[in-house]
């Protein structure tokens, strides 16, 4: 482990890297920046291909919803043609939905039997027999979403997308048992665009103001440390610690009892949480669900949950803490992940029909019902009765512009045919391919490292964060983790992992996790580049335990 403003580090004629002050303010996405130039500059005189194992934008696809729009897109200008056919000009809104559904079929009929024909039919079947959707509407919504001529109406989701996705979410996040009643559902621009509508709401409609109190699960997605705290927001922080750990010392990345109890401060108006975490990747444990779900019913009914969910479908049989405590719980979903579509941006907001925000709003004093009645008043005649969904989506557009908001309707199509294709997948074959995928390359991550991989049915293997320190405390002793904290900084770990070995990695500590553990994204190379990885990492370690012994360190006999 070398230091990166070390002399090896600047060639002659270079400017000399940033201070570690300097790099320590970075979030670990700005930092990748960094590490990818030191990287690049590395394997340039190297033998090598620099990997980059920092975000987590997988390397594979969903194909057969992706077919099946291309397809539709197909039908649908035909059907724009039917009556207004000139060269390079045809009908806009298709208003011709009587026998719309019929058409569709026939279109299916005359085409190749292919796996996208087949998810269309099984489609058709599935919303007009289990969801008893009116054929025309249903196909007639469909076809218009793809040639993507109108604004959204309703603005907040289309409404056959809108029960398609809902039933998504239920398997998906619910196992299959969702709680009594329905999730309004705000179709949005992934969920980055999603935490961006939340707050903002949030906050214009004083369910909070400046200088109050929220609470993170820590570790947690770095930009969700920084939105508190801009000036906007000025919200304070506590973090609820992902701290447990095995009786060997290992961290499980769960929530011990003493740090869910802090949410019982009555100071602490919304507790915010990736679940299963990132960077940790683990789903929150049953017992520990248990305790929160208590906690909430019995000492803090007031308690907003805003929960991530994008990594649910990579752990067997998860289940949202929306499904426990939908009142009090905002869910957000990105199908980025699962269906390989980070740039389609699709993500949704979910919040039960009775939750404990439209119950705020009713409470509030006349003089914020006042103040919010004129905010909303140009878009309905009743702007009490709004319910904060709805607010979020007008907020999204500054409210002047309302009449143009809403998710895309293409965008909204293709978030129908990915949930569509989940939900119609025999023996969800794609779900357990993309988590076979992760899984294999967490073992070559493991195989490479030389350290035995510990079973955890909880855990997603999208990511994997190896906290170094606690290795080497366990495995070597205080007295060397002493010597590489007097010695070396924490971003040596990913400085020379970058500069000797091409290797790219995010910093634990960025996430506000571990300061000398590493995050690697086991979701965006080669299956046969994990093990490099690993190797590349213990030559790390390796090299700072033979400095170690140099300035006088006696490793243990089992490691010699």
């Amino acid at each position: 482990m070398t230091e990166h403003t070390s002399q090896d580090s600047v060639s002659a004629g270079e400017q000399e890297s940033p201070s570690d002050s300097e790099l320590r303010r970075l979030s670990p996405f700005e930092l990748k920046d960094e590490l990818i130039q030191v990287a690049d500059e590395a394997v340039k005189t190297r033998a090598a291909v620099m990997l980059n194992a920092g975000r987590g934008n997988p390397n594979w696809i969903a194909t057969t919803p992706r077919e099946a729009f291309f397809l539709l897109g197909q039908f649908a200008l035909a059907e724009s043609r039917r009556v207004w056919n000139e060269p390079g000009v045809g009908l806009s809104g298709m208003p011709r939905s009587p026998g719309i559904a019929r058409r569709l079929h026939d279109f299916l009929n005359a085409s190749d039997d292919d796996a996208a024909v087949q998810l269309l039919r099984d489609a058709l079947d599935y919303g007009e027999s289990t969801l008893r959707f009116n054929p025309d509407r249903f196909v007639w919504e469909l076809t218009d979403a793809v040639i993507g001529d109108n604004y959204p109406v309703p603005d907040r989701m289309l409404v056959h997308a809108e029960r398609i996705v809902q039933e998504y979410l239920a398997r998906e996040l619910f196992a299959d048992r969702p709680p009594p009643g329905r999730f309004d559902l705000f179709a949005v621009e992934g969920g980055t665009a999603a935490m961006t509508y939340i707050f903002r709401s949030l906050m214009v409609n004083g369910l909070l103001q400046k200088g109050d109190t929220i609470a993170l699960g820590a570790p947690i997605f770095t930009p969700y440390l920084g939105i508190p705290h801009l000036e906007e927001f000025s919200l304070h922080t506590v973090d609820i610690q992902q701290s447990a750990q095995t009786k060997d010392g290992v961290r499980t990345w769960q929530y011990p009892d003493a740090e869910l109890r802090k949410l019982e401060d009555p100071r602490i108006k919304a507790f915010f949480v990736v679940n299963p975490s990132n960077p940790g990747a683990v789903a929150i444990q049953q017992e520990s669900v248990d305790r929160l779900v208590e906690l909430v019913r019995t000492r803090r009914p007031d308690l907003l949950i805003l929960t991530d969910d994008v990594y649910g479908t990579f752990v067997n049989g998860f289940r949202s803490l929306a499904a426990d405590l939908p009142r009090n719980t905002l869910l957000v979903y990105s199908y980025s992940k699962h269906f390989g579509c980070t740039g389609w941006r699709l993500g949704v907001v979910a919040l039960h029909e009775d939750n404990i925000l439209d119950e705020a709003l009713a409470r509030q004093p006349p003089a914020r019902r006042a103040r919010m009645e004129e905010r909303y008043g140009s878009i309905t005649l009743n702007p009490g009765k709004l319910k904060f969904i709805d607010r979020m989506v007008a907020d999204s557009r500054a409210v002047a512009l309302n009449h143009t908001a809403g998710l895309s309707l293409p965008q909204q199509l293709q978030m129908t045919l990915f949930s569509l294709f989940s939900l119609l997948d025999p023996g969800d074959f794609y779900k357990k391919r993309c988590q076979r995928i992760c899984q294999d390359r967490l073992e070559a991550l493991f195989e490479g490292l030389g350290v035995p991989l510990r079973e955890d049915p909880l855990r997603t293997a999208y990511y994997q964060t190896l906290d170094l320190e606690a290795w080497c405390r366990e495995h070597i002793g205080e007295d060397f983790v002493r010597f590489v904290e007097e010695h070396h900084d924490p971003l040596d770990i990913v400085f020379t992992l970058a500069r000797r070995h091409g290797v790219v990695l995010l910093n634990g500590s960025g996430f506000g996790g571990p300061p000398w553990s590493a995050r690697v994204s086991l979701a965006n190379l080669e299956d046969d580049e994990y093990p490099r990885i690993g190797k590349d990492l213990q030559d790390v370690v390796r090299r700072a335990i033979d400095e170690w012994m140099k300035a006088g360190g006696v490793l243990p006999p089992e490691l010699h």
